[in-house]
């Protein structure tokens, strides 16, 4: 498993987590002034300075639920509330679309150039606050320097890392279900078409050298496809065309997005509940996250009325009907994210998550072996 994942699965993800919130505070028609500080309080959390020095030190994957929390936390860094059944379809559409980038990817080194598509864009939601703008900066130099320098195989190994973390996750989503890139069974299609990866050439040719490294015939074959030559390799600079558009806000095209999960095993680790038995290494993993939580500064809102819900599901009703559902079926209805403004208004707020608190309030034992740690995540 590669020890530099972290940092990239955080920021994609991230990345996916802003583009979502961002199409729906435009869609519940949010007050521009509380949709920037919605925006500006969550990126301000992501790229604080002691949590990204932790987050940057050589580390194996948390397991699902140690980041699903941090997600939890990040997402409630702000005014903004959502409940449970939102927040479940927040994080299923955040790890499709990244999983979906990351499959399609022409190289492994090419996750690099969609983490640079997702810095662009967060430095974009806050190019007129120039305090967090230095701390995206000061991240995005971070990025260049760590990875850039690293080899085809090491990427291979995050590429491979990745595709272990999300392979029980088999969401559908409409955009992906139309556009012919997902089965209907949640799995994701590979073309067998198209641009070759920058730097090879088109398949269907097979040439034999001889000894002295002269080469003796060639052999054409079928490739199955319609290849054609590699384009441009994207700019790995802090200012550059990416060239590729994987990482690019999907939302910001005006359709309809739903998701529903596909019949896959309850036995999966996406579909089944957090799960609270600790495994042999849950107390060194916990305290990695609990330390690493502790550089999250969120803020909270000054008074109970300048907080406000934000619904993923087009009603209330739906939202509520997700969250009983559920624990119980594993599964989603047909659930929907309008990319145009809601028709029908919210009657009145659901009832919002509870605050967060500083895990650095909560300091455990060193007898605890963990168990309080435990109850500090399922408490959150």
């Amino acid at each position: 498993m590669s020890s530099r994942t972290l940092p990239l699965l955080f920021i994609n993800l991230g990345g996916e987590m802003l583009y979502i919130l961002d199409q729906r505070l435009r869609a519940q028609n949010i007050p521009a002034d509380k949709a920037k500080k919605v925006m500006n309080d969550i990126i301000t959390t992501m790229f604080n300075k002691k949590f990204l020095e932790e987050l940057f030190k050589p580390q194996e994957l948390y397991s699902k639920k140690a980041l699903r929390t941090v997600f939890d936390r990040l997402a409630h860094a702000s005014i903004m509330r959502l409940n449970q059944a939102s927040m479940d379809k927040l994080y299923d559409l955040m790890t499709m679309a990244f999983k979906y980038q990351v499959l399609l990817c022409p190289r492994p080194k090419d996750i690099l150039l969609v983490s640079f598509n997702h810095m662009d864009a967060i430095k974009d939601f806050v190019k007129d606050t120039p305090s967090i703008l230095s701390q995206v900066d000061e991240t995005y130099q971070q990025l260049i320097e760590m990875y850039t320098p690293l080899s085809s195989g090491d990427f291979q190994l995050i590429r491979q890392t990745l595709l272990i973390f999300f392979q029980d996750m088999h969401i559908r989503v409409s955009i992906f279900l139309k556009d012919k890139v997902q089965n209907s069974n949640g799995r994701f299609v590979l073309p067998t078409s198209g641009p070759v990866p920058h730097g090879t050439q088109a398949p269907g040719l097979i040439r034999m050298f001889g000894c002295n490294g002269e080469e003796t015939s060639r052999l054409q074959f079928s490739n199955g496809g319609n290849y054609t030559s590699a384009i441009r390799e994207g700019s790995f600079e802090l200012f550059g065309d990416r060239v590729t558009k994987l990482g690019t806000n999907m939302y910001s095209v005006s359709r309809p997005v739903e998701t529903h999960m596909s019949g896959t095993s309850k036995n999966s680790a996406q579909h089944t509940k957090v799960n609270t038995a600790p495994n042999p290494l849950a107390k060194e993993e916990l305290n990695l996250l609990a330390k690493l939580m502790g550089g999250l500064e969120v803020q909270k809102p000054g008074n109970t009325d300048s907080g406000f819900r934000v619904n993923l599901f087009a009603t209330d009703e739906e939202e509520e009907e997700a969250l009983i559902s559920r624990p119980d079926e594993l599964s989603y209805g047909v659930i929907k994210i309008q990319a145009t403004k809601d028709q029908q208004a919210n009657a009145e707020l659901a009832k919002i998550m509870g605050e967060f608190t500083e895990s650095g309030d909560q300091s455990p034992s060193a007898s605890s072996k963990g168990d309080d740690l435990l109850a500090m995540m399922d408490g959150l």
